[in-house]
């Protein structure tokens, strides 16, 4: 008995351990940034992806992409968040990260394979991300953000990779005006809670792109509920309620007794009063137009419609915080409540159109407005996603130049003077750790590599120039021009990034191939596999389910 094994873990389970964990790790890490590769740079291909629905996405943007699809291993789940991350903190650079972390955790293979312990390799790393961060800080550039050239060569280098930039500075124009819209709020700390509440992407198919714009104002997908009230309002004095305009029942059960014929219609007049009181005191501000988060009777509207009131029901809660920045209006959740104070009037023009087949509320020519809507007119939904997309990452720029006003030069020049720098600090660097602190540099060519791969330039002879160029003072500038794949000055091309989208990208792909690199148990149970596979073969067992799961 003394001999017998002591099983601890479920013989299903499937375990990897050790080296045999780390080289899986890094063989999906390098499996994930494979997918995106090409689509670095300008000249990047589209990938065509097909969601569970039978939907189609056409896309280049790293996260798009990474979102739809569906993988096992757990080392690229970790990986595709990775790119998550990367766009809701600074919005842009999510295919370069992914690229850069698959290539850190390439780098780490050799060191792996001849038994150097993971914690010296994360040393040496974590060491070379500092350097690197403090060189970053050092060759940046600091800009102006009043001068609208200056935002703008970093909003046309940031759109010059996307689909959109066949439509020259469109986007970007459009998301340095509803940024600026927004910062009138004052609150550049929150801008990008701001821009995603305040700064809303409608999306209307038809028309030509050229139609784009950003309202000085709000638009919204409602109509009025009366085809007689009032469709076309000059400096209207709008009231915004959260509450319902009927009459409300009782709480608790109530039972009426009849004595006469007349109670009946007594009983419902008592209720057409009560909404009349309750319209009333709406009526009393002299508004020309209502608009409510939740339901409006006919009798409210009756009595509205009475006194030229125009009633807009059932607007979402986001809509109605939008048409209160723009218009100065306050929300209110009583009518009775309501005062003077709490009416709008900075808006200038209230008008109700038909695009298409769908009629839209406008709220245009507003005083000062810290609210906008851009609406976007494409030919096709997939034109419109995409161009979506694109004006998110533009907008995520422009907030990044806001509040972080440094510029670094594009087109892998940074990532080639960070690398030459960190060469010349690595024979420094004492012990173990300076080899995959060298790793670290030789890692990120991997940015100026792939860009020029993907426009079919000739990747070592450029490489080798860069090197080169890199090497001597005053190369900081030297990159690679995405269009023809030939070396050229950044600074002459105009091909910029900002500080802060870059300084996430390094941290985020060396912190994460770090943790993958720790991992030296990869534990994965098979158990639901195995209940369904016994279930099959015999009767059904009653599965215990609550919440959601029961409800279907």
């Amino acid at each position: 008995m003394q001999g017998a094994p002591v099983i601890v873990v479920n013989a299903n389970t499937k375990r990897e351990q050790g080296r045999k964990a780390q080289l899986g790790n890094i063989q999906a890490a390098k499996a994930v940034s494979d997918i995106v590769l090409t689509t670095l740079g300008p000249r990047s291909m589209l990938k065509m992806l097909l969601d569970p629905m039978g939907g189609i996405v056409m896309t280049n943007d790293g996260n798009a992409i990474l979102r739809e699809i569906d993988v096992q291993h757990p080392a690229a789940k970790s990986m595709i968040e990775l790119a998550r991350a990367q766009d809701e903190e600074v919005g842009d650079g999510t295919t370069s990260v992914i690229i850069l972390a698959g290539e850190m955790m390439i780098a780490a293979r050799p060191f792996i394979e001849k038994n150097i312990h993971p914690t010296e390799i994360v040393n040496g790393y974590f060491k070379a991300l500092e350097d690197s961060i403090k060189i970053l800080d050092e060759i940046a550039l600091q800009i102006d953000t009043q001068q609208k050239e200056e935002v703008m060569k970093a909003l046309q280098s940031c759109i010059g990779t996307k689909f959109a930039f066949r439509w020259g500075t469109l986007i970007s124009d459009l998301s340095l005006q509803a940024t600026k819209i927004v910062l009138r709020g004052g609150n550049i700390n929150k801008l990008n809670l701001e821009i995603k509440r305040y700064a809303k992407v409608e999306k209307i198919p038809g028309g030509v792109l050229e139609e784009c714009c950003v309202l000085e104002g709000v638009m919204i997908n409602k109509d009025v509920t009366h085809p007689r009230m009032r469709r076309e309002i000059k400096n209207p004095r709008i009231i915004l309620l959260d509450c319902t305009l009927e009459y409300k029942k009782g709480e608790s059960m109530t039972n009426m007794e009849m004595t006469k014929e007349s109670d009946m219609t007594d009983a419902l007049q008592q209720e057409i009063n009560e909404v009349a009181f309750m319209c009333n005191d709406i009526l009393k501000h002299k508004p020309d137009i209502v608009i409510t988060e939740k339901g409006v009777s006919d009798l409210a509207q009756h009595f509205l419609l009475k006194a030229n009131v125009s009633v807009i029901r059932r607007v979402r809660k986001t809509d109605n915080t939008r048409i209160a920045r723009v218009s100065g209006a306050t929300i209110v959740n009583r009518p009775e409540e309501l005062q003077e104070t709490d009416v709008g009037t900075l808006c200038g023009t209230f008008e109700v159109k038909k695009i298409g087949d769908d009629y839209f509320a406008f709220f245009v020519d507003c005083q000062n407005p810290t609210a906008c809507s851009i609406i976007l007119r494409g030919a096709s939904k997939d034109v419109l996603n995409e161009m979506e997309r694109n004006l998110h990452d533009c907008l995520a720029v422009a907030k990044n130049i806001y509040q972080d006003p440094k510029l670094l030069p594009g087109g892998g020049a940074v990532e080639m003077e960070v690398s030459a720098k960190l060469l010349e600090k690595a024979n420094k660097v004492e012990g173990l750790g300076q080899l995959p602190y060298k790793a670290v540099a030789y890692a990120l060519e991997i940015i100026p590599r792939t860009l020029s791969a993907n426009c079919g330039a000739d990747t070592v002879r450029i490489l080798t120039e860069l090197r080169a160029k890199h090497s001597e003072n005053g190369g900081l500038y030297y990159g690679v021009d995405g269009n023809t794949g030939k070396i050229a000055k950044m600074n002459e091309i105009n091909v910029w990034e900002p500080l802060s989208v870059k300084k996430q990208v390094f941290k985020t792909a060396i912190e994460s191939a770090c943790m993958l690199l720790r991992i030296d148990d990869v534990v994965s149970g098979i158990k639901k596999k195995q209940q369904q596979s016994g279930r099959q073969g015999g009767e059904e067992e009653p599965q215990e389910t609550f919440g959601d799961q029961r409800d279907g």
